[in-house]
């Protein structure tokens, strides 16, 4: 699927915004919400629109992605194998050596305080790599 040219000549945001009015469902407003609670636990926090249509957050190196299917809203961490997750959030895509992922279903509750936590988390990990 190529970007059409009103794809090419629109900010990430702008995209973002599409796609979360484009899905009209829980899954919109899941992936408006994630997106909100991302920006209030980093205010700098940086929208990108990758990969033929995902959402990536990034701060000193990619945060994670909101990625959105028929019976989810996955959030997707680049490093999640390497932060803690008191709060048990991380759960899906477990096996592997780098990434974690939270796989969010119709009428679930966020736990909003624990995710800011893992997210701001992630973004001290992203800066920590910077500074060496």
């Amino acid at each position: 699927m190529k970007q059409s040219e009103s794809q090419k000549s629109e900010s990430p945001s702008q995209l973002i915004d599409a796609r979360i009015e484009e899905l009209g469902d829980w899954r919109g407003e899941m992936l408006s919400r994630l997106r909100t609670l991302i920006k209030e636990a980093d205010p700098e926090v940086v929208e990108d629109w990758k990969w033929r249509g995902v959402p990536v957050w990034s701060h000193d190196g990619l945060i994670c992605t909101g990625e959105t299917y028929k019976k989810v809203v996955k959030m997707t961490f680049a490093k999640g194998a390497s932060l803690d997750d008191p709060a048990g959030l991380f759960n899906s895509s477990l096996e592997g050596n780098a990434r974690r992922a939270i796989d969010f279903h119709e009428g679930e509750q966020v736990d909003e305080e624990a995710l800011k936590t893992l997210l701001r988390a992630a973004v001290t990990l992203n800066e920590s790599k910077v500074k060496r």
